[in-house]
Parts: C-alpha cells; sequence; structure tokens
C-alpha cells in the first residue's frame, strides 16, 4: 500500500499537473483542430517550463542543503520552490499569451499561480497539501472544457478518471503521512475554486 502511495504522489505530482492539464486541453478540446506537432510542442514546453525546471531548482536547493527532501515535503522546506513554481506558471501563462493561445488556456496558468500563491500564504502556520491542490486545478478546469463548451470529445469519461485520481492522490498523501484529511481537502478546495474562477475569464 505504501509503495502504491509513493507512485501516485509521484505521477501526480504538483509539477506535473499543468502538463497533464494541457494535454487535455490539446487533445479534447477545440484545440485539437492545430496541427499535431503545434499541440506536442505546446505540452513539452509546458512540461519544460513548469515541471522540468522547478525539479531543478528543487534538486538544486536540495544538494546545497536548503531543504530537506526532494519531496519538500516540510512545511519550512515550502517557501522558495513555491515561489519558484508560482514564476514557472506565469512564465507558462506567458508563453501560451504570446503564442495566440485563447484567453481560457492562459488563465489556466493564472489559476495554477493564484492556487500557489495561497497555498504558500497558508503555508506560514499551517501545512497544506500542493498535491491535493494540483488535482484541485486539473479537475477544475476540465469542468471548464465542459461547462463553456469548448470539448470536441465526450469528456464525462475524462473528469470521472480524473475526480477517482484526486482522491486516490489524496488518500495517498493519508496514507504516507504526509496530511491530515483536512489539509488534503483544503488544497482540493483552493485548486479547484482558484483554476474555476480563474478560466471564467475568456
Amino acid at each position: 500500500m505504501i509503495s502504491i502511495a509513493h507512485l501516485f504522489s509521484r505521477l501526480f505530482g504538483p509539477l506535473l499537473m499543468p502538463t497533464y492539464g494541457i494535454f487535455i486541453a490539446m487533445w479534447f478540446t477545440l484545440m485539437s483542430y492545430l496541427p499535431e506537432q503545434t499541440r506536442t510542442v505546446a505540452v513539452i514546453a509546458t512540461f519544460a517550463i513548469t515541471g522540468v525546471l522547478p525539479m531543478f531548482v528543487i534538486g538544486t536547493l536540495y544538494h546545497m542543503k536548503r531543504i530537506s527532501d526532494l519531496g519538500v515535503n516540510e512545511r519550512q522546506d515550502r517557501l522558495i520552490p513555491y515561489v519558484v513554481a508560482t514564476l514557472c506558471y506565469i512564465g507558462c501563462g506567458a508563453y501560451f499569451y504570446n503564442a495566440h493561445a485563447p484567453v481560457w488556456l492562459v488563465m489556466f496558468f493564472v489559476g495554477a499561480a493564484m492556487t500557489t500563491i495561497v497555498n504558500t500564504l497558508v503555508n506560514i502556520k499551517w501545512k497544506i497539501s500542493g498535491h491535493s491542490a494540483a488535482m484541485g486545478g486539473l479537475v477544475a478546469i476540465c469542468f471548464r472544457i465542459v461547462v463553456n463548451g469548448y470539448n470536441v470529445t465526450e469528456m464525462f469519461p475524462i473528469i470521472a478518471i480524473v475526480v477517482i485520481l484526486a482522491g486516490v492522490v489524496g488518500t495517498s498523501r493519508i496514507i504516507l503521512g504526509r496530511h491530515s484529511l483536512m489539509q488534503v481537502l483544503a488544497g482540493f478546495a483552493n485548486g479547484l475554486i482558484c483554476v474555476y474562477l480563474c478560466s471564467e475569464i475568456n
């Protein structure tokens, strides 16, 4: 059970959620009419900016002994990684804005940045789940796609899978002793609300 919890925590870590979100946007919405090469570049760029770059910073901080573990599980270790992640989300949003992407897609990254800012502020006094916040953001963008009619295929299976995964990831964080139930629920609510409201701007 512990091994499975670790696996889900790694596969659905906060830094990977923007990449999953962009993949869904590029293959299940009106964006799917773009050339495949364009969509692939968008996913790779998102992974590089919001995944690889902050992972590199976290690895550097770890080797400099500024943080105690690569998972950034200690509350006091999270400030710099969270600030870096926020800047990366803003940077990725700027990348899509300059690429003339739809506003709702750009605002997905603004929502992710807002989620991380809220997490950072809350984290000063209370540990909140970044994993659940990221999953909440992914659920939010899936609902936004359906509510605004951006989808070109049936989204119910995707939403069902994402919601189930959010539950599994949250449960995994509790099993691993990283967060309490309230910290997981608070994180999910934060991501869901920030991303859903921001992506409403179009």
